[in-house]
């Protein structure tokens, strides 16, 4: 894995401050793929470009993005940053757990929620594990960039690991496309015995598949399951 392998997505950022001194952090470690989801003050953001300092490049080329599922389509592997349980049965590991983990395809994209309210449920469900930061627990909160920082800079020092089949493994897109068929499925056989636990349900079960890797192979294999299951008999 490269620096040019890893990307960092901010989802609603609301302070275009905080998103320059990420850009700078990234500069500092050497990543350049910044993706920000429906920024608060919209984009370009002057007081970003101030704030970037050396890091200007990253937030010249950072892409923009109306929500997660979007930004992730190209990445193969997501984890989240969240201080708090959000009762989605997904693998947790703190950063210097997680980045010492053998396994890692070659696109890799690490979320970040927004300052005040950090990530939403269902933005933690279209990732496959979840990073919290071992801070203390009176002062939980940590500055965006500080928390951008503290990442860069464990898979800094990382030791380097080629990710195994990396040019196999199914994109977020893919991925999307199978839960798409599914729910299609799941709403066609009346699955949902009562509609206002659905969300709940939903992230649930896409969280199953989270939790594993698959080959862009596996994921057509599981969508001519769900497509056999659904023809006439």
């Amino acid at each position: 894995m490269t620096a040019t392998d890893i990307t960092i997505i901010l989802v609603r950022p609301q302070m275009g401050e905080n998103i320059g001194a990420a850009a700078r952090v990234m500069m500092n470690f050497g990543y350049s793929d910044l993706r920000i989801v429906a920024p608060r003050d919209g984009w370009p953001n002057p007081k970003a470009e101030a704030m970037a300092a050396g890091g200007l490049p990253v937030i010249e080329a950072a892409q923009v993005y109306e929500d997660v599922s979007t930004a992730l389509a190209d990445c193969q592997y997501a984890v989240a940053l969240t201080a708090r349980s959000r009762e989605l049965e997904l693998p947790a590991y703190t950063p210097r757990e997680w980045s010492g983990l053998a396994e890692k395809p070659q696109r890799l994209a690490i979320v970040f929620g927004a300052e005040r309210s950090g990530l939403e449920n269902e933005d933690i469900a279209q990732c496959n594990a979840i990073i919290h930061i071992p801070v203390a627990p009176e002062y939980p909160s940590l500055n965006l960039a500080q928390a951008v920082a503290v990442i860069c800079y464990e898979l800094a020092t990382a030791e380097p690991v080629a990710p195994s089949q990396a040019a196999e493994v199914a994109s977020k897109a893919e991925l999307q496309g199978f839960f798409d068929q599914l729910e299609a499925g799941l709403n066609d056989r009346n699955f949902w015995k009562v509609a206002e636990k659905k969300p709940a349900m939903w992230r649930n079960i896409r969280a199953i598949f989270q939790r594993n890797i698959y080959t862009s192979q596996e994921i057509r294999t599981l969508r001519g399951i769900i497509a056999s299951l659904q023809r006439p008999h």
